[in-house]
């Protein structure tokens, strides 16, 4: 793949402006409903069915999933209803179906990019769950294909669109904390060991060929496949890109901060003896030239400890900030509680859908290079704990300065027929 960088980014903006700025009567679903295609059904993506179909003005015409059991049963909740859908067992097929206007993706990390490049280049907005990318490289071509062909891509880092917490980020650059000079995000599970596993055959009604894609080819085994994937490096980010990028991306939003230009990383097995790859423990520095974004995980530890909940705590001369699940909550450094309040419900869908009506890149509460940015941090993060050093990092041509052997990890393979596209 080609180095795709910032530059290019930047030297395109001005094609940006006209991309987004079609005439309203021109925009699909701009005097109708707008119709959405969603690949990768069960789990967060039957989330997204639900989300998107309890929306105004939009319909969900097409589910799509390599797992024929999976498919099935969620195009008969729809059929129970009276209600159309398409089903489809290959996202190429959906994507050949010109009347949908949005894909919404929901599938393994290793399969984001690839389909929603391929979304981008049929025309079609895209929402893709978190991470964004499966590599820093990806992430910065997906970036650059959505400017070049006008659409929009919403990333689901969905926290930003509670109002509780828009609430917070605008109280934080109030100043009425002081300088803010160091945020932590924190991400503490307490999820199960998923022991070992054999490989064995492929389920039934499952194309295992199609869910491996670009991935390399290795025999089915349970402890890959659903959820679990998360785990192993050929498909997810651990539980960093799985959970953790949510309060690393609270947690840049509120320093206002893009790309580090360090990285210290340290991360295992602690607690869990099984087939994970990725560690159930990890802790990260991202370095900017006045501030520190620290990151803690574990996965073997319940929400609410230490007085904190899973999300973020901001330092501040004057003060601290606690967002969490609950909301958000100030402490004057005199001890005294400052203002707070509930975060909210989720608004993301909506806001994808306004900003697609409205084609205005700047409506959206997560563009497709807010999700490049957070996802790349996870990156970065995961990167420098496996190659076991502190990373430089140049902003500019998104590479580690002076180490070939962490730039390896910027991209990847992929296996023949599931290239990536070009610009």
């Amino acid at each position: 793949m080609n180095n795709l960088t910032r530059r290019a980014f930047v030297k395109g903006a001005s094609a940006v402006g006209a991309a987004m700025a079609l005439p309203f009567s021109k925009v699909r679903g701009a005097n109708g409903d707008i119709r959405v295609g969603v690949a990768g059904i069960r789990g967060r993506g039957g989330g997204l069915v639900s989300e998107f179909h309890g929306l105004e003005g939009v319909r969900v015409v097409a589910l799509c999933d390599v797992d024929s059991d999976v498919l099935d049963k969620e195009v008969k909740k729809f059929k129970d209803r009276s209600e159309e859908v398409a089903g489809y067992g290959d996202y190429r097929r959906m994507l050949d179906d010109n009347s949908i206007d949005i894909v919404a993706i929901a599938t393994p990390d290793h399969w984001h990019v690839p389909m929603a490049a391929a979304s981008v280049v049929a025309g079609k907005d895209v929402y893709v769950e978190k991470p964004l990318s499966h590599t820093i490289a990806e992430g910065r071509l997906l970036v650059n294909l959505a400017r070049k062909h006008g659409r929009m891509i919403q990333h689901g880092t969905q926290i930003r669109s509670t109002a509780g917490t828009i609430e917070a980020i605008e109280y934080l650059k109030s100043g009425k904390l002081g300088k803010i000079r160091m945020a932590k995000a924190i991400d503490c599970q307490l999820r199960g060991p998923i022991g070992r596993e054999p490989d064995s055959e492929t389920p039934p009604g499952v194309n295992y060929e199609l869910w491996l894609g670009p991935a390399p080819k290795r025999p089915f085994n349970k402890n890959r496949f659903h959820y679990n994937w998360h785990w192993f490096w050929d498909y997810g980010t651990g539980d960093t890109g799985n959970d953790g990028i949510h309060q690393i991306d609270i947690a840049r939003w509120g320093l206002g901060v893009e790309m580090p230009k360090a990285v210290s990383c340290s991360g295992t097995q602690l607690f869990y003896d099984d087939d994970h790859q990725t560690p159930d423990t990890q802790v990260a520095t991202f370095e900017y030239d006045d501030v520190y974004l620290m990151f803690e995980m574990r996965l073997w530890t319940p929400y609410g400890l230490e007085g904190h909940d899973n999300g973020d705590i901001f330092y501040g001369d004057e003060g601290t900030m606690s967002i969490g699940r609950n909301g958000w909550q100030v402490t004057f450094k005199n001890g005294k509680e400052g203002p707070g309040c509930p975060r909210g419900r989720y608004a993301h869908a909506e806001n994808f859908i306004k900003a697609v009506r409205s084609r205005k890149a700047g409506d959206l509460n997560a563009d497709v290079e807010v999700g490049h940015c957070s996802a790349a941090l996870c990156h970065m993060a995961n990167i420098a704990m496996r190659v076991g050093r502190r990373l430089k990092f140049d902003a500019v041509s998104e590479r580690f300065i002076d180490d070939a052997e962490a730039n390896v990890y910027l991209t990847k393979q992929y296996r023949k027929g599931y290239e990536l596209p070009t610009l």
